[in-house]
C-alpha cells in the first residue's frame, strides 16, 4: 500500500485527525498503516509483550505510555516479535531502546525518543480502550497512517 499523509490530508481533510508533531521514526519501515490496537500503560511493558506475541494481521499497536521519558517501552526483542507476528507498526507515546537494531527491522516504529533503561514488569495497564495524546483520540479498530510527515487517524480506510 502506497500513500502520503500530505495527500491524504488534502483529499480527506474533514475525515482525518492529525497527531501533533512529536514522534521520530525508528523502524526500518518509515511508512506504515493499519487498524489500531491500543494499550494504556505506564513504565511497565508487560502488556506490550503480550500484545506483540499475538498475530498482528497488519495492525498498528498504539501504546499510551503517558509520555514517560524515564524508561523504554519497546526494545529489539519486542520489535522482533512485531515483525515475526505480522504487525505493521508500533506508535509509542514514550521511549524505545535498541534503536540501532530496530532501524534495520521491517516494521514501523514511532516514539518520542530513546532511553536505555528497561521498564518494570508488573502486568499493569489497560487493553483496547480509547487513548488520547497529541491532540487525538486513538480508538481501537480505527485506521492509523504514519509516514515521514507525521501520524493521521481516520474512522475508516482511506486508501
Amino acid at each position: 500500500m502506497s500513500f502520503q499523509n500530505a495527500d491524504l490530508c488534502d483529499q480527506f481533510d474533514a475525515e482525518v485527525r492529525v497527531v501533533a508533531p512529536m514522534f521520530r521514526s525508528f523502524g526500518g519501515t518509515p511508512t506504515f498503516s493499519g487498524p489500531i490496537t491500543t494499550l494504556k500503560v505506564f513504565e511497565d511493558n508487560s502488556l506490550v509483550r503480550s500484545a506483540l506475541e499475538n498475530t498482528g494481521n497488519g495492525r498498528v499497536l498504539v501504546i499510551d505510555g503517558g509520555g514517560s521519558m524515564r524508561c523504554a517501552m519497546v526494545g529489539d526483542q519486542l520489535a522482533v516479535l512485531a515483525v515475526n507476528n505480522g504487525w505493521a507498526g508500533i506508535v509509542v507515546y514514550g521511549c524505545i531502546r535498541d534503536s540501532k537494531a530496530i532501524s534495520h527491522m521491517p516494521v514501523g516504529v514511532f516514539a518520542l525518543g530513546t532511553h536505555p533503561r528497561k521498564s518494570v514488569k508488573k502486568g499493569v495497564g489497560d487493553v483496547d480502550i480509547p487513548v488520547t495524546f497529541g491532540g487525538v483520540t486513538f480508538t481501537p479498530g480505527e485506521m492509523l497512517y504514519a509516514d515521514e510527515d507525521g501520524v493521521l487517524v481516520s474512522g475508516r480506510a482511506l486508501t
